[in-house]
């Protein structure tokens, strides 16, 4: 028997005092309703109402425990509606992927837009890389990130706006090139400052691909996980750096300048498994989109069908 409907049957009956205006109440029969209240009675051992041909009146068992019957309801109620906030993703925890190089302000921006969003849900925030952030997405050990392209779309993943920015080079003060407006790949040479393969390989590669395609081969690739030791080799003069100007704002002894053509793109994605889309999922993938397009990203349009990168897709620090 479920005993929540059958107490709600109960209740009705005990506020109406009368089976056919709590039938009509109840949106059934009365014949039905009076089977189910007698049905309770025998579940509980005790009868709940005096019946006779003009009234209905409660018990003194029927009064003790309309109390409790109106509160187990309430309780159900609440918790019915606690669970649909959980599945909807209104209320709990969104464990979120964050990638290292984001940064404090944008971190502190993303937390704030996405409690203006979703008030009732604890944003749990984790550092990891795209590479890490992808096998974490799929063992469903995080509810969301914040992946670099390229990635598996077709992996189970949902992804919202692409969002772009170009690419430039990190010189020191003293480079030759350091002055000009902008600069031409082919015209670097030497080393290049890159983050671990391990950490986005599709990424890493587009990256030596675009350099490549247009004119500039690294002598040698200088691994750096950390922006500050990337930032250290760039001023040593050992290697030439690519970000989106966030490392030369960060070391006063760098200067970052636009590549000419825009050749290398920077393209970012909030992302979750398919098949848990939530509120919580979209209000973080509106808090992303909304902060890093403050930060200067702008979101890609993308034509019904179009490949999802046509451009080389590169970027610096994972």
């Amino acid at each position: 028997m479920d005993l929540v409907r059958h107490l709600r049957y109960f209740l009705a009956v005990a506020e109406e005092l009368h089976f056919g205006r709590a039938a009509h109440r109840l949106g059934m029969a009365q014949p039905p309703l009076s089977q189910r209240i007698q049905r309770l009675e025998r579940e509980l051992g005790v009868r709940l109402f005096d019946r006779s041909a003009r009234t209905v009146a409660l018990t003194d068992g029927g009064r003790l425990l309309l109390a409790e019957a109106r509160d187990l309801v309430e309780r159900a109620e609440r918790l019915r509606a606690l669970a649909g906030q959980v599945a909807r993703g209104e209320v709990g925890t969104l464990r979120a992927g964050i990638l290292p190089d984001l940064g404090g302000g944008a971190i502190g921006a993303l937390v704030s837009a996405f409690r203006q969003r979703c008030a009732g849900v604890e944003l749990e925030l984790h550092e990891i890389t795209t590479a890490e952030q992808q096998c974490e997405l799929a063992q469903r050990r995080l509810d969301v990130g914040i992946l670099r392209h390229p990635f598996d779309v077709h992996s189970g993943l949902s992804m919202g706006a692409v969002l772009v920015r170009e690419l430039e080079v990190v010189l020191p003060v003293g480079h030759r090139l350091a002055e000009r407006d902008e600069i031409g790949l082919a015209e670097l040479g030497g080393g290049l400052v890159l983050f671990p393969r391990a950490a986005a390989p599709a990424w890493y590669d587009e990256l030596l691909t675009g350099c490549a395609r247009h004119g500039f081969t690294p002598g040698e690739v200088h691994p750096a996980g950390n922006p500050d030791f990337a930032a250290g080799l760039v001023l040593a003069g050992t290697a030439v750096a690519l970000d989106d100007g966030a490392l030369a704002a960060r070391h006063p002894g760098l200067r970052s300048r636009p590549l000419r053509g825009g050749p290398l793109v920077q393209r970012t994605s909030p992302v979750w498994p398919a098949d848990r889309r939530t509120a919580a999922t979209d209000a973080f993938a509106a808090a992303v989109a909304e902060v890093l397009g403050a930060a200067g990203m702008r979101q890609a349009t993308l034509p019904a069908g179009s490949a999802l990168h046509p451009r080389p897709v590169s970027e610096f620090w994972v």
